[in-house]
């Protein structure tokens, strides 16, 4: 599956159709998304039933993540597999919220079938920022919140009423823990980015100093909704543990502010220890830990979004490379020897006019779009066959 091409959604209800056993119950499914990442706003993985062509970016992840979660919610609120009335019902409770509303957006949607429609509103929830080129500069490429898109749902099935209110009240809330679980603790580079990837990922509320007056907590005592409850308390605990301690102040905070929700001290040992067997697993692949200056980050952030387009589009560009003989000697030429700088400005030209062919390397005409072409060359050898390169190592 693939979900950067269109179809993914259909294919994925096809794929979802002989796994509904992962769906027992929402304790053993909740489970599941946290171990994936999902519950914490940071994808390390996807459900294991579902295959994939190439190595998935973090946004990719995000999106089969929600649409699983969405699914999942479906299934065990409603009961029911009709994976059309899944589509219909998500599609209608995204327009509730009002999700999707720009012209832009409008635009990609008319005449479009209700799959589809919802694979461009999927892709306006994962990603943070509009601009291809705005995402490489920043590592938080994904909003860290959409388990809210999970819970609302949740209640949106059992009763559609007011929800972009509710959407409102879960946002502030959240946004409210994560502040002043940070504030519990002294600050380091870490706990800003986190602050800013959760503040980035706000939709249905902006947020000011006035927003964080400690009223919050008023509002938690005595929620009624256990998910939403588990999910305050999962954040609040990955806030605290993200420097892989707790201090007498952090967990002063934390287990008054566990019970301060209505859970006991097991339920809240247990969540601050699901966070750290988290951490422990995955810390090499959590985004903000990563602590890169500006020029790594450019430089990795660019890979990664070309390596992307390349893998997606290798047919293609496979197909016009062999239509351009000059070029691929070379492409092939590089692997072993350097080019000079006249066959390099040819290599250049002659890329750019094959990249006019391909909508989705537009990226590349942009202005200063040619500072990507050295990381494309680096990458483009595995397109070529294998007698191209002598030093090939086959993974």
């Amino acid at each position: 599956m693939n979900p950067s091409a269109n179809g993914w959604i259909d294919k994925f209800g096809s794929l979802i159709a002989d796994h509904h056993d992962v769906f027992q119950d929402f304790p053993t499914f909740y489970k599941l998304l946290k171990e994936l990442g999902f519950v914490y706003g940071i994808n390390v993985g996807i459900p294991n039933f579902i295959p994939t062509e190439h190595e998935l970016s973090e946004d990719e992840r995000a999106k089969i993540n929600l649409i699983t979660a969405l699914y999942g919610t479906f299934r065990l609120e409603s009961n029911g597999t009709n994976f059309k009335d899944f589509t219909s019902s998500v599609f209608k409770f995204y327009k509730e919220l009002k999700i999707g509303n720009s012209s832009l957006l409008n635009r990609f949607l008319v005449g479009k079938n209700t799959s589809a429609q919802l694979e461009q509103l999927i892709d306006s929830r994962a990603f943070l920022e509009e601009n291809l080129i705005g995402k490489t500069f920043s590592s938080f490429i994904t909003n860290s919140l959409l388990f809210i898109d999970v819970l609302l749902y949740k209640q949106y099935l059992e009763d559609a009423s007011e929800i972009r209110k509710q959407a409102q009240r879960l946002e502030y809330l959240t946004i409210n823990i994560t502040y002043h679980a940070l504030n519990s603790k002294k600050r380091n580079r870490s706990d800003e980015r986190l602050e800013q990837l959760f503040a980035s990922s706000l939709t249905f509320i902006e947020v000011n100093e006035k927003s964080f007056d400690g009223h919050y907590r008023k509002q938690l005592v005595g929620n009624k909704s256990p998910w939403e409850n588990q999910y305050f308390l999962d954040i609040a605990c990955l806030t605290v543990w993200e420097d892989h301690s707790l201090d007498y102040q952090e967990s002063q905070f934390v287990f008054g502010f566990g019970k301060d929700l209505g859970f006991g001290e097991m339920a809240i040992k247990k969540s601050l220890i699901e966070v750290q067997e988290f951490f422990k697993i995955n810390s090499r692949s959590v985004p903000f830990l990563k602590d890169h200056n500006l020029a790594v980050q450019f430089y990795d952030s660019m890979a990664k979004v070309v390596n992307k387009l390349i893998l997606r589009n290798s047919k293609r560009l496979q197909k016009e490379l062999s239509q351009s003989k000059e070029l691929v000697f070379l492409l092939s030429k590089s692997t072993i020897k350097d080019l000079t700088s006249e066959e390099k400005k040819k290599v250049q030209n002659q890329l750019l006019d094959i990249f006019k062919s391909i909508p989705s390397l537009a990226i590349f005409l942009l202005p200063g779009g040619a500072v990507l072409l050295p990381i494309f060359i680096k990458l483009i050898p595995k397109l070529l066959p294998s007698a191209f390169d002598d030093n090939r190592i086959e993974k």
